[in-house]
């Protein structure tokens, strides 16, 4: 999994916060989300878990196009920049 390097600041361009999102609906969510930035963009995803899955799942997905870094590590909230690289 890569996560962003320190000095890299992509462009945020918008917050999904998939907390109300029935769970069958998140990943779907994301990938969109995701797959409609450019490279050099990136979302923040609010989850009310570590979203580990989803980080892994979107990074085999998309190999070599995604970076991601924690804004903020639970307990309750969790805050993940994801970034499109290439």
């Amino acid at each position: 999994m890569s996560t962003l390097n320190p000095g890299t600041t992509p462009a945020i361009v918008t917050t999904i916060d998939v907390r109300p999102i029935p769970h069958a609906q998140r990943h779907p969510l994301i990938f969109k989300t995701f797959d409609g930035l450019n490279p050099g963009q990136a979302f923040v995803l609010v989850v009310d878990h570590d979203p580990k899955p989803v980080l892994f799942e979107l990074d085999f997905a998309r190999k070599g196009k995604f970076a991601w870094n924690y804004l903020e590590q639970g307990p309750e909230v969790w805050r993940v920049q994801m970034a499109k690289t290439q």
